[in-house]
């Protein structure tokens, strides 16, 4: 019996990649805020009259906190059940970048289309902020295997924070609930930062705080996607002529 070339992706590969990818939701920060996060997330869905069993599917199925907040106010509203779909489809519109991003870090010469969709779910903002992270320092043939194991630890704990909120939600503050949403994008924020290591990173997060408190003075309904647009075009340009100076 011939013995496979030493180069060959280990049996396991995946399946370690999937603990280590589950293992390294414990240790991290933005695990624990997506945590208290979602325990206002489940506050808001108890409120708007929804049952927990469409709390949890709602998690797992649009796994997007921002994006799962329009569908519950959209649908407490009376929108159809096709205007909601397309205003939750609007806003995952923004994690398009991310998959795109993250997929070819996780694609080997025999990986299968099929084997992409899962680890394509699983990218939201933290799950993309993290791989981005750790992904780097995971052999590539475990790589599919750790962005699931992090995406499901993710949407585990998310899930039990939920829940855990859905209970809370008859003594929770408003106040306190929506406190506890707004750690997510000030974390996030401070993450961006964290990862800026290029100049042209850290003009376009500077020039986007810069002038997001103009923009919004024009009541767009849009003001932070037209400032991370403008932002990201004027760092751009300003690196092209940098390079070419």
């Amino acid at each position: 019996m011939s013995l496979p070339p030493s180069d060959s992706p280990p049996i396991n590969g995946s399946s370690s990649g999937f603990l280590r990818g589950a293992r390294a939701v414990l240790s991290s920060i933005l695990g624990m805020v997506l945590f208290f996060t979602f325990i206002g997330v489940g506050a808001l869905t108890h409120d708007a009259g929804f049952t927990l069993g469409w709390t949890i599917a709602s998690t797992v199925l649009v796994w997007a906190a921002p994006a799962q907040i329009i569908l519950v106010a959209t649908s407490h509203a009376g929108a159809t059940l096709l205007e909601s779909a397309l205003a939750v489809t609007i806003s995952a519109v923004r994690l398009l970048p991310m998959v795109v991003a993250i997929l070819p870090m996780l694609r080997m010469p025999d990986t299968k289309m099929r084997q992409l969709v899962l680890p394509a779910h699983m990218i939201a903002v933290t799950a993309w902020v993290e791989s981005v992270r750790l992904l780097p320092d995971v052999p590539r043939e475990q790589r599919i295997g750790f962005v699931n194991g992090l995406g499901c630890g993710l949407i585990g704990i998310s899930c039990i924070a939920a829940s855990i909120g859905f209970g809370l939600a008859a003594s929770l503050p408003p106040l306190l609930a929506a406190a506890i949403l707004a750690l997510t994008p000030l974390v996030f924020l401070y993450s961006t930062a964290r990862n800026a290591r290029h100049l042209v990173d850290k003009l376009a997060l500077a020039l986007g705080l810069a002038l997001y408190p103009l923009i919004s003075l024009l009541n767009t309904g849009v003001d932070m996607l037209i400032s991370g647009v403008v932002a990201g075009t004027l760092a751009y340009a300003a690196h092209r002529w940098r390079k070419r100076a």
